[in-house]
C-alpha cells in the first residue's frame, strides 16, 4: 500500500494527514488514493502493452462514480451484473459500447435497456437466459451481442463464498454443453455471437487454475473455429488477488504472463475483468475508537464502525490489517475490534495487539474493494462518507447519509 506513509508518527494517504481527513468529513469514513487506483491501472496497461486486449472494471468492487470516472478516462470498458451499475457506468462516463453485462439473473427490463443502449456483450449464464435475449432482440428488431459464460469446472483455491467455476456454482454453463449451445446461438437471426467467457472466482493468488480455465476456453474455441464459428472475443475472466496480511500476491505481469503466453498468436482480443486487484489496497475504512471494554476473557476496543459499513468479516471471516494512525504510548493489548451493530457477529478484527485509548483513531486497510458497495443501513445506521484523495487535496465524493436519508423513501399508513 505504497499510497500509506508515517509522517511524524501520524499515517498519511498521499500527502494528507487522516486526522485531518477525520476532522473534515467525520468518521467512520472511507478514503480512496488517486495515486494508487491510476498506478494499478496502469500495471494492467504495462502487462497488456502489444497485446488487443480491454480491461473491463468489475463494478461489483467499488462502484463510486469518482473511481469509474477516473478508469472511464484511462481508457477502461466496465463489467456490470445490474441496470444499476450500468446507470452508474455512463453516469461517470463510460462507454456503453466497452460494457459486458454479466450474472445469471438478467431480468427482461435490464436486457431490453442494455440491448437499446448499444452494450458490447451480454455474457450468458444459462440456455434459458439466451432464449430470453433472443426473444427480447427479435421484439426490439435487434441482433443482441452474446457470449456464453462456460463454467470450466476448475477449483480456483479460494474462499468457497466467491468461488465461481466450479460445476456445483450457480454461474455459467457447462463447458461440455457449450458448443451445441453455441451451435443454436451461431443460427439465430437476432443473436450475435462475440466471444467466450469464464471467471473462476476472486482473490486468486496463484496463476495456475486461471491458465488452466484458459486452456479449456481455448479447445472450445477451437472447436467453435473448425464448426464456422469464428468469435471477435476471448474473456478471461478477473478475480487476481491482494495482499491483506501476508499473502504472496501477484502482480498484473505475473499473474497475466500464463495467459498470455497460452494465447499468443491468436486473433481474438482479450477482455479482463479486474477489480478488487484495482482497487482493494487504494482505500481503507477510518474509524474512531468509541470504547475500550475490558472482560474477562477478551478485552474489546468499540469503534463507530461496523459489520453494516465493512461486511467482509462478519460475511467470511475475512482479515484486514487494522493500525493505529498516530503513534501512542499506550500498553498495547489484544483486542477484538467491534462495532456498535446489536450482532455477536459485528466485528472487524480479532485479537488485534494495539496500543490504543478511547478516541483515538484506527484505519483499517485493504478496504477499498467490497467494503462500501456492501454496505447497509442496519440497525438504521446512515452509511459512511467517501473521499478521495489527490495529492494534497481531498474531495468528497460521496457525503455522509443523514437520518433523513433513512426513510426518505418511506411513508406511515394513513
Amino acid at each position: 500500500m505504497n499510497h500509506l506513509s508515517v509522517v511524524d508518527g501520524i499515517l498519511h494517504v498521499e500527502q494528507l494527514a487522516l486526522p485531518e481527513l477525520a476532522r473534515t468529513f467525520g468518521t467512520p469514513c472511507y478514503v480512496y488514493s488517486r495515486a494508487a487506483l491510476g498506478a494499478a491501472m496502469q500495471g494492467y496497461k504495462d502487462a497488456l502493452a502489444g497485446r488487443d486486449a480491454l480491461i473491463c472494471y468489475a463494478v461489483k468492487a467499488n462502484s463510486n462514480l469518482a473511481i469509474l470516472s477516473l478508469f472511464a478516462r484511462l481508457g477502461a470498458g466496465f463489467d456490470i451484473v445490474s441496470r444499476g451499475e450500468l446507470a452508474r457506468v455512463l453516469a461517470a462516463g463510460g462507454d456503453a459500447g466497452k460494457v459486458v453485462f454479466s450474472g445469471v439473473g438478467k431480468s427482461a427490463t435490464e436486457i431490453r435497456e442494455a440491448l437499446s443502449l448499444g452494450i458490447m456483450c451480454f455474457n450468458v449464464e444459462s440456455e434459458a437466459e439466451l432464449e430470453r435475449i433472443e426473444n427480447i432482440a427479435a421484439a426490439l428488431k435487434k441482433r443482441a451481442p452474446v457470449a456464453l459464460r462456460v463454467n470450466p469446472d476448475v477449483d480456483p483455491r479460494t474462499h468457497p463464498y466467491i468461488s465461481t467455476g466450479l460445476r456445483n456454482n450457480k454461474f455459467g454453463i457447462a463447458i461440455d454443453q457449450a458448443r451445441a449451445i453455441y451451435r443454436r446461438a451461431s443460427q439465430s437471426q437476432h443473436l450475435a455471437v462475440r466471444g467466450i467467457a469464464c471467471h473462476i472466482g476472486s482473490q486468486l493468488l496463484d496463476a495456475e487454475p486461471a491458465a488452466e480455465a484458459a486452456a479449456k476456453v481455448l479447445a472450445l474455441a477451437d472447436q467453435l473455429a473448425s464448426d464456422g464459428i469464428a468469435l471477435q472475443n476471448l474473456d478471461l475472466g478477473g478475480g487476481m488477488g491482494i495482499r491483506y496480511l501476508d499473502e504472496d500476491a501477484p502482480v498484473p505481469a505475473t499473474y497475466l504472463a500464463p495467459l498470455l503466453a497460452a494465447t499468443a498468436g491468436r486473433s481474438e482480443r482479450l477482455v479482463f475483468e479486474p477489480g478488487r486487484s484495482l482497487v482493494g489496497n487504494a482505500g481503507l475504512l477510518l474509524t474512531r475508537v468509541e470504547y475500550l471494554k475490558r472482560g474477562t476473557e477478551k478485552n474489546f476496543a468499540v469503534v463507530d464502525a461496523a459489520m453494516n459499513d465493512l461486511m467482509r468479516p462478519a460475511l467470511y471471516d475475512a482479515y484486514h490489517d487494522i493500525v493505529p494512525v498516530a503513534a501512542s504510548r499506550h500498553t498495547a493489548l489484544p483486542y477484538e475490534i467491534v462495532g456498535p451493530v446489536c450482532e455477536s457477529g459485528d466485528f472487524l478484527g480479532h485479537a488485534r495487539k494495539l496500543a490504543i485509548a478511547a478516541g483515538d483513531l484506527l484505519a483499517i486497510l485493504s478496504a477499498g474493494a467490497y467494503g462500501m458497495t456492501m454496505s447497509s443501513n442496519y440497525n438504521s445506521r446512515p452509511r459512511a462518507a467517501e473521499v478521495l484523495v489527490d495529492g494534497a487535496a481531498a474531495h468528497l465524493v460521496r457525503r455522509r447519509e443523514s437520518i433523513a436519508d433513512l426513510y426518505a423513501g418511506e411513508s406511515s399508513v394513513p
